[in-house]
């Protein structure tokens, strides 16, 4: 196995994005162990000069600041013996690191344990090797707490827009109730007006027309019966207040009187 060099004594590791600028690079990294999502660590040159693979991986860890310098892996390299090696990491206990998955050359995932005996861990935190850069992985906990934030986040910020809608919706409603019922109130009172208008024009029309013309006499020859001789003038009245009878409709060839 390739060995690496032990990192200087002020090894920083760049912010999450690779910023060499950023304000996490300006001092010694936090100790293992910590929360270090906010951080990660890349050495191009490393990365130009070995190959990263599964049998140099974790030297290339071991650069990082989330390594562990007390754990048992560390031992095992003191004693040139590759230090993922399960058949010596098994018969110790502590802290180790074991290699979770591979997807060479690209992903890398290391799982940081505390092994109490041959068949026993416990793990501890998750760390994932992406395209040359290493990243400490979320805990589960943090996942669900900032899912669960912008969840809600989402849905109060949507109970904020509707409730600002509902209440545009009703102003809006409240001012063409408002408009109608000043539109129905003019509507009736123009209503008024007309008919008032109208009374006038028909009095004043009736006002300058002649009185209808008295009926027609019976023609020669006709006879009137005794019903109407006995109605005399009243009767003569009570027929002029009959309405006007239509000489097609009521009074056709078929309805006439016929003589002999």
């Amino acid at each position: 196995m390739a060995t690496t060099p032990l990192p200087p004594a002020g090894q920083v590791a760049l912010p999450a994005g690779g910023n060499p600028g950023g304000g996490a690079s300006e001092g010694l990294p936090p100790p293992p162990g910590t929360d270090m999502t906010g951080i990660c660590f890349r050495d191009q040159l490393w990365l130009n000069t070995y190959p990263l693979d599964r049998n140099l991986v974790f030297d290339y860890f071991a650069l990082s600041p989330f390594y562990d310098w007390s754990c048992n892996n560390e031992q095992l390299r003191a004693r040139s013996i590759h230090p993922l090696d399960i058949s010596h990491l098994s018969k110790m206990t502590g802290t180790e690191y074991a290699l979770s998955e591979v997807m060479e050359p690209n992903l890398f995932v290391i799982r940081k344990q505390k092994r109490d005996g041959p068949e026993k861990v416990s793990p501890m935190l998750t760390y994932y090797i992406l395209d040359g850069s290493v990243y400490q992985a979320p805990q589960l906990s943090s996942v669900f707490a900032a899912r669960i934030g912008r969840a809600l986040y989402h849905i109060s910020k949507a109970f904020n827009t509707a409730a600002s809608k509902l209440e545009k919706i009703g102003y809006a409603d409240a001012e063409n109730e408002e408009s109608s019922a000043e539109l129905k109130s003019a509507k009736e009172t123009i209503d008024l007006k007309e008919l008032k208008r109208v009374d006038h024009i028909l009095a004043s029309l009736q006002r300058k027309l002649p009185p209808a013309p008295p009926p027609p006499p019976f023609p020669e020859g006709y006879a009137p019966s005794a019903s109407d001789a006995e109605k005399g003038p009243d009767g003569q009245q009570a027929s002029e207040q009959q309405p006007s009878v239509d000489p097609i409709i009521d009074q056709g060839p078929a309805k006439r009187m016929k003589f002999q």
